[in-house]
């Protein structure tokens, strides 16, 4: 059965658009169609950081970009971004050696993403957002997959984690029309997300709206909005290498 995409975003009030937009950006990268990148950043057969154009845009909402954001910032935002577990944990199906609150990216993680996220940033242009993906194999036919995205809206910067170590039984295939093809969909989850994202210094965290069709959308929390210019950036002196 064919997928229909239906752009209700011209029906919505300006106070419930910015909220439409992430949602776009959630549930139109499944349609039909896969979102096609615009530029690439960085890619191998296991990872990337690309360009796409936001499935949602709309001229009277473009974002901030191109956008002048150092690496020491970026590290500084993916540092701060924590996960907490839920209450109760599986042994047979939780890595109960993860701390049931820690950091979604290792020091590791950040040097290698914090600068390729930057440069995304910066050549992105209003009408597109910077995705990110990276695949890790466990078993033959099974792997754990990390991908989001991120866009800047005047000094408010949008993380989206689509998944975090989410499991998959299918074979990613860069040369693959499909759209189920997880590596042409970083912004579509491929599995219930587990745990509460949050930042931190808390202060740097900006609350989404709390009613409407604000809370409608905002029911997963895979979405962290930022005070970009606020957060405190310390030096980042680790050079970039393969996580």
């Amino acid at each position: 059965m064919p997928t229909i995409c239906i752009q209700l975003n011209r029906f919505l009030a300006p106070s419930y658009r910015r909220t439409w937009r992430l949602f776009g950006l959630l549930v139109l990268s499944g349609c039909a169609t896969a979102p096609i990148p615009t530029h690439i950043i960085y890619e191998t057969p296991h990872s990337f950081v690309r360009l796409q154009t936001d499935p949602s845009f709309r001229q009277e909402s473009k974002h901030s970009h191109p956008a002048d954001v150092s690496t020491e910032q970026m590290a500084t935002v993916l540092r701060g971004i924590m996960i907490q577990e839920p209450l109760t944990r599986l042994p047979f199906y939780d890595d109960l050696s993860i701390p049931r609150r820690h950091r979604a990216f290792s020091e590791e993680a950040v040097a290698f993403w914090a600068p390729l996220l930057r440069l995304g940033l910066n050549k992105a242009t209003p009408e597109e957002v910077v995705t990110f993906y990276q695949s890790k194999q466990l078993a033959f036919m099974k792997r754990e997959v990390t991908s989001g995205g991120l866009f800047l809206d005047g000094e408010k910067l949008h993380v989206v984690l689509s998944n975090y170590r989410s499991e998959t039984s299918s074979t990613a295939d860069s040369g693959m029309a499909d759209n189920q093809d997880d590596r042409l969909t970083p912004l579509r989850s491929l599995a219930p997300q587990k745990g509460i994202l949050h930042f931190e210094p808390r202060e740097f965290q900006v609350r989404p709206d709390d009613d409407g069709l604000a809370a409608l959308f905002q029911w997963d929390k895979r979405e962290l909005i930022i005070q970009l210019d606020r957060v405190p950036v310390k030096s980042t002196a680790s050079p970039p290498s393969a996580p």
